[in-house]
């Protein structure tokens, strides 16, 4: 395997790979991660001075890829110490959660994929992206997986009946449907579109897109199309602002949409231009605390911690 050299500070590979950003990569064994992304299929190894690892097929961009993926070219440490000084919460969290990165991902998987978060938890869309990819996808050559399938290849009334087969439910409809937009408006020039253009015009525009709510448009902003400003606002994060930055949040049982603007122009005024990545360590503590609660519950199933910790 080859090696790129980083601490554990630098780049927590469980975090950032498993917490619910991308929903393609699994634990195989201890520290090691096994995933696709790029066309090919990954194996990471977390050690602590440096990330060996391994693609197939491999190519002579495999470190670039990987650096870029994981965005090793951002200077993660002067961005925590700037978060610190803007906010004390942060600080305690950071000290908790070293090594949180923002994947760069690839727009139309990170699209389609999110679509499927809908009302789920990460177990299960993981499941459905290796279905869809599996039925549509292409296969990563030297292995049993498959790259993430084409705009192209998930267009026409075939692919809705066999997502329904596979039990996407009313999602198959909307991956569907959003594929045909997607290819409409112009599939790749679309999405380049899409990251020149300000979060709020971008979000507007994925909002189009049938599945796309808020909250997803938000995830694909701050995901996929580089507007680190976007803060996608779920249960968790509303119970972190409630409980810590916006009190008067209270008197609210749900997430309206009033409430949900609120939320995240809160982080944005303190956290400015990355508040969504700012925002992912706080909502990745949040996680961490209910798997802490979750282990001291003796209820039967349907345990209020254990449906919570898993949705994004």
């Amino acid at each position: 395997m080859k090696k790129i050299l980083c601490s554990r500070d630098q780049v927590n590979l469980k975090c950032v790979l498993l917490g619910g950003q991308s929903f393609r990569w699994k634990e195989t064994n201890l520290d090691e991660y096994s995933g696709v992304f790029a066309g090919g299929f990954w194996i990471l190894k977390q050690n602590d001075d440096h990330i060996a690892y391994k693609r197939v097929p491999a190519t002579d961009l495999d470190e670039k890829m990987l650096s870029n993926y994981l965005r090793m070219d951002e200077p993660l440490d002067e961005y925590y110490k700037e978060w610190s000084l803007c906010d004390p919460i942060f600080k305690k969290s950071a000290e908790r959660f070293k090594g949180i990165r923002m994947l760069k991902q690839e727009p139309v998987e990170n699209i389609l994929s999110f679509i499927c978060s809908s009302n789920n938890n990460i177990t299960r869309i993981s499941s459905m992206v290796e279905k869809m990819c599996t039925l549509y996808g292409k296969k990563i050559d030297g292995t049993t997986y498959y790259a993430f399938p084409n705009i192209e290849t998930l267009i026409g009334p075939q692919v809705e009946e066999d997502l329904k087969v596979a039990k996407f439910g009313y999602r198959a409809k909307f991956i569907r449907q959003t594929a045909e937009k997607m290819f409409e408006l112009g599939s790749i020039k679309w999405i380049d579109k899409l990251k020149n253009m300000n979060y709020d015009s971008a979000k507007k525009e994925l909002m189009l897109l049938p599945g796309v709510g808020p909250k997803v448009a938000d995830c694909i902003c701050l995901m996929s199309l580089e507007h680190l400003d976007a803060v996608p606002v779920d249960t968790h994060v509303f119970q972190i602002a409630r409980d810590n930055y916006l009190p008067h949040l209270k008197k609210y049982k749900t997430v309206t949409q009033p409430v949900y603007n609120e939320i995240g122009d809160c982080f944005r005024k303190i956290f400015k231009k990355n508040a969504g990545w700012a925002h992912t360590v706080l909502f990745l503590d949040d996680l961490k605390n209910f798997k802490q609660l979750e282990k001291h519950d003796d209820s039967s199933e349907g345990k209020p911690f254990a449906k919570k910790k898993k949705k994004y």
